[in-house]
């Protein structure tokens, strides 16, 4: 039977989860681990359970009336072509586009912007699922060579291939177990990072460790690639190569976690010559922009919290040698390209872009006008080049590329794009609200023009708030059935993301990431006290560090929310630092191991151990990925098998778990559609909404 919309009280029978007498103890203290054996990803028993909770889900899916209406909508609005900024390379023009419903973009060259664009790459057909994605690419200096990575069924590991350029035809180069690497090309070669085989069946799960960067030579295997760096005594240190584009400097970046890295670099010149140490330690961030005439151009937040670009001469390169080119100002500096003979420097203003001109003494030439508050993506292009693209979105402004003349200071529009929706029907603005300490944090709301603010509107709450990411403007056709349906979203933008620079990142760190929580809770009570909202009409939705944020608020505060998805999230606080890379996480979150305070004060919101019997929970859908090995996806069953056990029977625990995908990167657009259609109606039919497409 077809549910109508109205809010479930079905009582629903979950799988049997079978449970093991596993204690951990902690500093003394024991700690239940009944579901332990739910991190083995391989055994039958976890894959006979994947299918008993799939089963359930998709029965309760089926039953919501609108769910097809909805899926049809949302595949509607999706069809269209969607294309990325063109960047230039050997004199020729690239861009990616997809022509509407393809999985996965294609690679396009044009000999010139009038020319005819052919396919270069095109990911579609390397598998009949589009489960295999592209993840990184490079096209070699001397423009012989294309070296491209792919991903399958969304996992992080990575298999890099090498085209012929001319001819098209793939090289029998290949090059696996590659992971969180970029493709550094240097001559007839180029380098990568990537970690020892992984013992088979432990592919998804293991520890990352001893990353070391090699050079693979053209034409040769991969048993003779050349490690360039490596450090075996820190095996959970992470490396990676980027070479200047006239390939005079190597620079190597060396990080313990997300936060902080080391920088050496090698003049590529000079026969013989060793890597120097630019900046030492894991306390700031250091990121190469570019380098020019002998000066190598720096982003940091060394003595800049907010972030300035520095000038390093690369013949004297201690740091109190370093001069400030842009300074550090009220506003985070968020990236400097140097393109067009000036430095294009990209500014984050209370979470949305401002772009401006300088010189190369610092001397600001112009403001880059922007449409509206939005986002900022692009500006490629070559320190000679007259011209630049860029990408500008936000809310209600679908992602439209613009031909920068830079001289001229000039931007016309190269493409926009048609989205079978009316953007004047919306309207997007920007609110501050205090958090419980006192801090003052910013939000986004959008919503149809002419809702009546009484308290009754479904609304959707969605942050973040970790690894100094911020939530900018975006434009997502899946939450527009929402929006046209009477629905409020609203983005907020917590401490622990990088919105005000590494100080706003470090308030929601470690000790002090209770913050991050008390901030998403604040917004909650500000939406109701503003009549936006109130607590029987809101969803919070949050992924990986956001899906975090969901499982620790609607257990803190069960009572101010009615719906919750957990995407893909780190739920368990006490083991996430021992799977795959989660160990880099640390800075963030601190360990159990670290201290008894540590401890203490993870197990006191950590989402797995915060379950309690008895307490009337959000309806709940838990979303994750077989594959998914950045965040594996045991932290999610374990969190749903415990979630369930609790369940009262009132409101659904549910867990929606996808095959042949992993934390997000890379999934095909046919997948994706699935996932939204899903949750959205999960969100809707939970709400209470009686949609209309």
């Amino acid at each position: 039977m077809l549910m109508t919309a109205c809010k479930s009280t079905i009582k629903i029978k979950y799988p049997e989860t079978a449970k093991d007498n596993v204690v951990e103890k902690y500093f003394n203290t024991e700690v239940a681990e009944p579901y332990r054996w739910l991190e083995n990803d391989t055994s039958i028993a976890t894959e006979s359970w994947v299918k008993a909770q799939n089963i359930i889900t998709y029965d309760y899916l089926n039953k919501i009336s609108f769910r097809p209406d909805l899926k049809k909508r949302i595949t509607q609005l999706t069809d269209y072509p969607k294309y990325g900024s063109p960047f230039k390379k050997n004199n020729k023009y690239y861009y990616f586009k997809n022509n509407g419903l393809q999985n996965q973009s294609v690679l396009y060259e044009l000999v010139s912007m009038d020319s005819e664009p052919q396919v270069i790459l095109d990911p579609n057909k390397l598998s009949k699922d589009g489960t295999v994605a592209l993840s990184q690419f490079a096209f070699s200096n001397n423009g012989k060579y294309l070296a491209y990575s792919i991903a399958r069924s969304g996992s992080d590991w990575n298999e890099i291939y090498v085209m012929n350029l001319e001819t098209k035809e793939l090289l029998q180069d290949q090059i696996k177990w590659v992971k969180f690497s970029g493709i550094a090309w240097q001559g007839d070669g180029f380098y990568y990072s990537a970690y020892n085989e992984p013992v088979e069946g432990k592919e998804f799960s293991n520890k990352n460790e001893y990353q070391k960067v090699f050079y693979h030579k053209i034409g040769e295997s991969q048993k003779q690639d050349v490690i360039i760096y490596e450090n075996p005594q820190f095996p959970l240190r992470n490396c990676s190569a980027h070479v200047s584009s006239d390939e005079k400097f190597i620079y190597v970046t060396v990080t313990e976690s997300t936060t902080g890295n080391s920088l050496y670099f090698k003049d590529l010149s000079k026969k013989d010559s060793q890597f120097q140490a630019l900046a030492t330690g894991f306390e700031n961030d250091y990121a190469v922009v570019d380098n020019l005439k002998g000066k190598i151009y720096l982003l940091t937040n060394w003595q800049a919290s907010n972030q300035r670009l520095v000038e390093v001469d690369s013949e004297n390169t201690e740091q109190k040698n370093w001069k400030t080119i842009l300074p550090e100002t009220k506003n985070v500096l968020q990236s400097v390209k140097l393109t067009g003979g000036k430095i294009i420097a990209q500014y984050l203003e209370d979470a949305a872009n401002h772009v401006y001109a300088f010189d190369f003494t610092g001397k600001k030439l112009f403001d880059v006008k922007l449409p509206t508050v939005g986002t900022v993506s692009g500006f490629n292009g070559d320190k000679d080049d007259t011209e630049a693209f860029y990408t500008f979105t936000s809310f209600t402004f679908p992602p439209t590329i613009y031909r920068f003349d830079i001289a001229q200071n000039k931007s016309d529009v190269f493409k926009k794009v048609e989205v079978s929706f009316n953007t004047e029907d919306f309207v997007s603005e920007q609110l501050f609200y205090t958090s419980k300490d006192g801090t003052k944090i910013p939000m986004f709301i959008t919503y149809k023009k002419g809702i009546k603010m009484d308290g009754k509107n479904p609304l959707m709450l969605y942050g973040y708030g970790g690894f100094n990411i911020s939530l900018n403007p975006s434009f997502n056709v899946a939450r527009i059935p929402f929006l046209e349906n009477g629905g409020i979203y609203v983005v907020a933008n917590l401490r622990g993301g990088g919105e005000y620079g590494e100080a706003w990142h470090l308030a929601g760190t470690k000790m002090k990431k209770q913050n991050v929580f008390d901030d998403f809770i604040a917004a909650a009570e500000f939406l109701i006290k503003e009549k936006y909202t109130s607590s029987k009409n809101l969803a919070i939705d949050g992924g990986s560090n956001g899906g975090l944020l969901v499982g620790a608020c609607m257990l803190q505060r069960p009572d101010l929310f009615a719906v919750a998805i957990p995407e893909v999230g780190v739920l368990d606080m006490l083991r996430y630092h021992k799977f795959t890379i989660g160990w880099a996480w640390a800075s963030d979150y601190g360990t159990s191991e670290e201290s008894k305070e540590m401890f203490d004060y993870l197990k006191n919101y950590s989402p797995l151990h915060n379950v309690k019997s008895g307490v009337k929970y959000p309806a709940t859908m838990v979303m994750t990925g077989d594959h998914d090995d950045r965040v594996v996806p045991a932290h999610s069953f374990k969190f749903a098998a415990t979630l369930q056990d609790a369940n009262n029977g009132n409101y659904p625990s549910l867990i929606r778990i996808d095959t042949k995908a992993g934390h997000g990167a890379g999934k095909p657009i046919g997948k994706v559609i699935d996932a939204q259609s899903d949750m959205w109606s999960f969100v809707m039919f939970n709400l209470g909404m009686n949609p209309k497409f």
